[in-house]
């Protein structure tokens, strides 16, 4: 077996900050980058359909990201005469279908089958719980992981999960937005949590309809039929901050309503029979 090589210039009309290469920014990372294809099992090139296919520990490198899967298809345009003869292929999406992994100096993501829509800067991985890892983070989702570069999101819908230290917030969507520390690296800050929001700490389990998690302070603020259960007591109420490195939760009634207390169920302690 010999593993073929061939590198791919893709267009620059989209546009973006040298930084972003740190990330998992394939599409806008680096745009006037040319994206090298290899294959264990050879590359065919289906001139007529626009299509490149390499199988076999397929793998696709531009500007510090690689993805690696059993097969890549790559889809292309040729614009122009002048854009032909330059040589230059315009690669508008790229597929990866079977042990998909997705890797830069600071991110990963892994799943089953990824489609990486160049034009926009938007991937969507799917499969058996797609994963996005960091430094300090790991979401997982049981549906889709969707990585959108341009706005620095990234969204896990399904049973989606964010863990940090051990902290644990889960939600049927969850997005992440991402800034830039001072080394330019990317950086989860903020979480956003909607539907069936649920947050476990060492003394409490609460869940919600919608939530705000701040990961530097592991602050969430959440809203929407919030319920906080402490052993065998309870107590509801409309709105909660719960911060998760201290375990303090803070309850508070509904506005406006003619009725705006919060509610508690507290369970006295079971005597011992002598």
């Amino acid at each position: 077996m010999f593993k073929k090589a061939i590198p791919l210039l893709i267009a620059s009309t989209v546009l973006a900050s040298p930084l972003q290469a740190q990330d998992i920014n394939l599409a806008s990372g680096s745009p006037n980058a040319p994206l090298e294809i290899y294959a264990d099992n050879g590359i065919e090139w289906q001139q007529n359909a626009q299509l490149i296919i390499a199988q076999g520990n397929a793998v696709a490198k531009r500007a510090g990201v690689t993805l690696n899967a059993d097969e890549l298809r790559a889809y292309y345009t040729e614009d122009d005469a002048q854009q032909e003869a330059s040589g230059n292929t315009n690669i508008h999406r790229l597929e990866a279908l079977g042990a998909v992994n997705i890797v830069s100096a600071t991110e990963k993501v892994t799943g089953d089958k990824a489609v990486y829509d160049l034009k926009r800067a938007i991937m969507v991985v799917s499969g058996t719980r797609p994963k996005l890892t960091t430094p300090q983070d790991v979401i997982s989702a049981d549906d889709t992981l969707e990585y959108w570069e341009e706005r620095a999101q990234a969204v896990a819908r399904g049973n989606a999960t964010a863990v940090r230290e051990g902290r644990k917030i889960k939600a049927d969507v969850l997005a992440a937005l991402f800034i830039k520390d001072k080394q330019g690296n990317s950086q989860i800050h903020r979480v956003n949590a909607f539907g069936n929001v649920v947050i476990v700490t060492k003394t409490e389990h609460i869940t919600a309809d919608k939530g705000i998690y701040n990961v530097n302070s592991a602050v969430a603020t959440l809203s929407g039929a919030v319920k906080i259960k402490r052993g065998g007591n309870l107590l509801n109420g409309c709105s909660a901050t719960v911060n998760l490195k201290t375990n303090t939760s803070r309850l508070k009634a509904c506005a406006g309503t003619n009725d705006n207390r919060v509610r508690g169920l507290v369970l006295p302690t079971a005597k011992t029979m002598q």
